[in-house]
């Protein structure tokens, strides 16, 4: 489902609830900030959601634009900026716009580009995917570094993707007060690589009305492989292609795939 097409109340329901979804944090957050570190700013978020990433990255002093085409994403994005207090929400730029042919004012201008948790299975053709790292590195001064974080899921788990529902998790809502129960099911096509999920958030208080909200999307599942070459075609020059967020090397049962590439050419003098 297109971000667009979900009519308001909808896409900020399942914007609070994506928030939910990641109350476990995944562990990629020191990652970005090592490496906002190493290259300094300004940094550029595709498909950046609402500011888990971006945020932690202007409390750190980065000046960070983020892009997504979901408006109620945006939205929670610059809400947790304001709460975060007044000297982050000022190093935050929020853009609402599809990041596929995206060219943003100023060009090549940024020296970290973020592509982070899976978004960019989101994108279920490889023409889109390839699309992704170009606008990258489209966006990145010569020299600046663009990282892509990948899920590999394993024979295992995609046997079990036949399209059965089954339990997630139960969770309160903090902001709500609620009991959100989100139930899930997956259904893979080997013959196209994708993934079809689908999942549905019901949410009340215990033994009250519920609400229920549905999410579908397709994945388009990317190897590492793969991921280097779309790099490498982007303009790209591959630096590593890690394991886990600690960047060690991929081995083949590594369940991740973070790639970090720099943009080519000669890096300019930092004043």
């Amino acid at each position: 489902m297109a971000e667009s097409e979900r009519e308001p109340k909808t896409a900020a329901a399942l914007a609070r609830l994506y928030d939910l979804d990641l109350v476990d944090l995944p562990g990629d957050l020191d990652l970005y900030l090592a490496l906002a570190s190493r290259t300094g700013g300004p940094v550029l978020e595709i498909a950046a959601g609402s500011g888990r990433v971006a945020v932690p990255l202007a409390g750190a002093g980065h000046q960070v634009t983020l892009v997504d085409i979901d408006p109620a994403m945006l939205a929670r994005a610059e809400g947790a900026a304001k709460a975060a207090g007044p000297e982050i929400l000022a190093r935050i730029e929020c853009v609402e716009a599809d990041l596929i042919g995206l060219r943003l004012p100023g060009g090549a201008r940024f020296r970290l580009a973020i592509l982070a948790l899976n978004s960019i299975l989101l994108l279920d053709t490889r023409d889109a995917q390839q699309a992704a790292l170009e606008t990258m590195a489209h966006h990145l001064e010569p020299g600046g570094l663009a990282v892509v974080d990948v899920w590999l899921p394993n024979s295992d788990e995609l046997v079990r993707y036949d399209g059965r529902v089954g339990l997630e998790y139960v969770r309160q809502d903090r902001e709500t007060g609620l009991l959100v129960t989100k139930t899930a099911a997956a259904e893979h096509e080997p013959t196209t690589g994708r993934v079809h999920l689908t999942a549905i958030y019901e949410e009340g208080e215990q033994g009250g009305t519920t609400r229920r909200w549905v999410r579908e999307d397709t994945l388009r599942l990317v190897n590492a492989d793969e991921l280097r070459v779309m790099a490498e075609s982007a303009g790209l020059d591959v630096e590593v292609v890690a394991g886990d967020y600690e960047l060690n090397p991929i081995c083949p049962h590594d369940e991740r795939a973070i790639l970090i590439a720099r943009r080519r050419g000669r890096p300019a003098p930092r004043p």
